[in-house]
């Protein structure tokens, strides 16, 4: 068995991918299942799938929690799920 083997730099380099591409593989996902706590306004139309009118009404009539931070508006996501989970109609 020969104990003597040459490392070049391009053997480091693959390496170095090697180990970054599999690093970016596990972080995407471990991310997948993790959801933001805090939406911008515009996510949680999409969520709703309601227009900016409504969700300024909802947020008058305090349907639906939110923090201002100087001009944008954040939600937490847990509570508006909460909120369609409470508000979910099923169907026998």
């Amino acid at each position: 068995m020969d104990d003597k083997q040459l490392i070049t730099v391009a053997h480091l380099r693959a390496f170095k991918e090697e180990i970054l591409f599999e690093l970016k593989t596990l972080i995407r996902s471990n991310n997948k299942g993790a959801e933001k706590r805090w939406i911008k306004s515009r996510e949680v139309r999409k969520l709703l799938n309601v227009c900016p009118g409504t969700l300024q009404t909802m947020r008058k009539q305090k349907t639906i929690p939110f923090q201002k931070i100087g001009g944008t508006m954040y939600y937490d996501g847990d509570k508006i799920n909460a909120m369609l989970e409470a508000n979910k109609n099923i169907k026998p």
